[in-house]
């Protein structure tokens, strides 16, 4: 009897100590995952840690599935099409819903001032205008980060939400909604002001180190930790040149500062560069649906000067930084190129060999094919490189079109400590 009750004992320990082995690895997996969590949010804030709560929860879409991070890749340098069939746009909650435009990236731009317009200098002229500046979206339609999460949320193309309020009861009946009234008090979900509230913790997180980490070779250049190649540096000097390349005009950077931070590579204004037509979107089947950019921004008569020709915005869109413009492909706002260097290219050879980029249409190049001929006086032909006639030489040769799309290459951030364990 005591023999048979020690074998049955000496069978059941050993197959405790085989389950508690087999579970081990699942367990110290899931330990390593939430440390690995742990590490990467310690150095959030409460409210900035409730907006990433919100930013990645797929949840929040109707149908479930589709959160902010989907097509704001980390990865990806906060941008990106999650899947799509469509390389220039990001596919919605719904199975057969795309986008309308490429998706901006929401790295650096929480130094984007609100929307606005400002006086211009003209330095051939000298003479004084009125020009819009910053927002969020390709045509600042909203005005600052927290009013730009309502966009997304709600709009029928991506995630779907019927209201603010669907929004807000999904996160008062989710996973993190004991943070968000620690965040904003006890009777944050019976306000009516929730969902401004929790827009504004999503900016918070938009607006943090991680979204802008200024950790690219040219930042560590900046500081003197590193050397750009012969390539990179022609082609640096090339984009700073006003009489070849003069990509700082709009990319702008302090030339006198090593600071990265006075490096942004945008001054948040809008320009009408004549993208040629990308045949890939969908809505573009139709002749008729042309995407007008900044004079169809919504309430843009109720802020624009008074008497101001709103015409004479059609077809710009916002010059977004070139802040890891190498990894956050298709190009321009209908992601019309997929290459960075044909980008490039574009810009120096647009007017000099048009053919090149546009269709033929009955034996003649449709030059401006996305922007309607009563529009394409808007269509910048005074700045360099762009201030060439077709036959003319381009301001840039090919060679030099190699060494600024080398340069812009080194605008790529590099992983930190802070944002290793989402990449």
């Amino acid at each position: 009897m005591a023999l048979a009750t020690r074998s049955r004992l000496s069978t059941l320990s050993r197959a405790f100590f085989f389950l508690l082995a087999a579970a081990l690895p699942a367990a110290s997996l899931e330990s390593t995952t939430s440390d690995a969590r742990a590490a990467d949010e310690a150095h959030l804030s409460q409210r900035e840690l409730l907006g990433k709560r919100i930013f990645e929860d797929k949840n929040l879409s109707e149908p479930a599935g589709l959160s902010c991070a989907s097509c704001h890749d980390p990865a990806k340098a906060f941008q990106g099409n999650n899947g799509s069939p469509i390389a220039a746009l990001a596919r919605g909650s719904r199975p057969d819903a795309l986008g309308t435009r490429k998706t901006p990236s929401l790295a650096y731009v929480s130094f984007s001032p609100r929307f606005h317009f400002m006086k211009k200098k003209d330095e051939e002229t000298g003479e004084t205008e009125l020009v819009p500046v910053g927002g969020q979206f390709w045509d600042g339609r909203a005005d600052d980060l927290a009013a730009q999460v309502e966009g997304p949320l709600l709009n029928p193309r991506e995630m779907n939400n019927p209201s603010k309020a669907a929004v807000v009861e999904k996160i008062k009946s989710g996973a993190y909604a004991d943070l968000a009234r620690r965040v904003y008090g006890e009777k944050l979900f019976e306000n009516d002001a929730a969902f401004d509230k929790l827009a504004r913790a999503v900016a918070a997180f938009e607006s943090s180190e991680r979204f802008h980490p200024f950790s690219s070779k040219f930042d560590d250049f900046l500081r003197g930790r590193e050397k750009l190649t012969a390539e990179e540096a022609k082609g640096f000097a090339l984009f700073k040149d006003k009489k070849k390349g003069n990509c700082i005009a709009c990319h702008v950077g302090e030339e006198k500062s090593r600071h990265p931070q006075d490096w942004l590579f945008t001054d948040f204004s809008y320009d009408a560069l004549g993208a040629p037509r990308n045949a890939a979107i969908p809505d573009n089947k139709d002749r008729a649906h042309i995407d007008l950019g900044l004079c169809k921004r919504e309430g843009l008569a109720k802020v624009a000067p008074k008497g101001y020709a709103i015409d004479s915005l059609c077809g710009q869109f916002k010059a977004p930084t070139l802040r890891n413009i190498a990894v956050t492909g298709p190009y321009l706002h209908n992601g019309a190129f997929a290459s960075l260097r044909d980008v490039v290219a574009f810009y120096a050879t647009r007017d000099t060999d048009p053919a090149r980029w546009y269709p033929k249409k009955e034996g003649a190049t449709a030059k401006y094919d996305d922007l309607p001929a009563a529009y394409h006086d808007n269509v910048n032909v005074k700045e360099v490189p762009y201030d060439r006639k077709p036959g003319e030489t381009p301001r840039l040769d090919e060679s030099e079109i190699d060494a600024i799309a080398a340069f812009l290459r080194t605008l790529t951030d590099r992983p930190t400590p802070a944002t290793k364990a989402e990449r």
